[in-house]
């Protein structure tokens, strides 16, 4: 191997100190790349906030995504996050804003602490939902936009750790016959696969740190093996590319 192993495992564990914050990849600019989606999900998302009078974000992060949209926002804007530094953090970026920040759980099976049709965006980036629960607080006539995680995704990066996608039947086939037996009509569907590739085994480290459900209970030090077997790879000439699959959803609710 090419590079010392004591000076590798020292880098590895410098890449698992570092804080992850809200929902921002921004310290791994310039070492993941790959091809990306067709669609913009940002821009699908001010489209239809121009046309609303109320949205809300579901499992905003530390409102990373929201605050880009800040020029489109309408009348009234609400905010979920059940995690608590998130949840802190995006009180205090998004409530001197006029933000209403809740502090709940948004899963597949809870309800939501919301009035029927209180909402006329929906708004839904790489979290769960429930149908049922998306289709009543949605407004007649109102939308939801849900951008997700392919169930397989880095299903080939996890094959290196022994681990296994936790929910691989996270897909369109999936969700689309929910939202229309909860009685939204889909109004759009698109998908998109390609390849995210690592540009060095430390990016890789951070990524699992920063997403734990990934490979559960990753460590440095309790993963070196899979770690060592990446960086062979990588010297070798091999590039660290894995399966990658993102798809959109836009329902509407029937009504104005």
């Amino acid at each position: 191997m090419g590079v010392n192993r004591d000076d590798l495992v020292e880098a590895w564990l410098r890449e698992e100190r570092q804080p992850f914050v809200g929902w921002d990849f921004s310290y791994l600019d310039g070492r993941i790349r790959g091809e990306r989606e067709p669609w913009s999900y940002l821009g699908r998302a001010a489209e239809l906030m121009e046309r609303s009078s109320s949205v809300i974000d579901l499992d905003t992060g530390g409102g990373e995504k929201l605050l880009k949209l800040r020029d489109h926002w309408p009348a009234r804007v609400v905010a979920t996050e059940d995690y608590a530094p998130n949840f802190e953090l995006a009180c205090e970026r998004l409530s001197p804003l006029g933000v209403e920040v809740v502090k709940t759980a948004v899963t597949e099976t809870d309800p939501m602490p919301f009035a029927d049709g209180e909402f006329d965006l929906i708004l839904n980036r790489h979290a769960d939902f429930n149908s049922g629960e998306v289709a009543r607080v949605l407004s007649p006539g109102g939308t939801f936009l849900t951008q997700q995680v392919h169930g397989m995704w880095l299903w080939d990066l996890q094959a290196a750790f022994d681990a296994t996608p936790e929910f691989p039947d996270a897909t369109p086939g999936k969700y689309v016959p929910l939202l229309r037996e909860a009685g939204l009509t889909i109004v759009d569907v698109q998908e998109w696969e390609g390849r995210m590739v690592f540009e060095d085994v430390g990016a890789i480290v951070y990524y699992l740190k920063a997403i734990p459900w990934e490979v559960p209970g990753f460590t440095v030090k309790s993963h070196l093996r899979p770690l060592f077997t990446l960086q062979e790879r990588l010297e070798a000439g091999e590039e660290l590319g894995f399966f990658a699959a993102r798809y959109l959803i836009a329902a509407r609710k029937a009504g104005r």
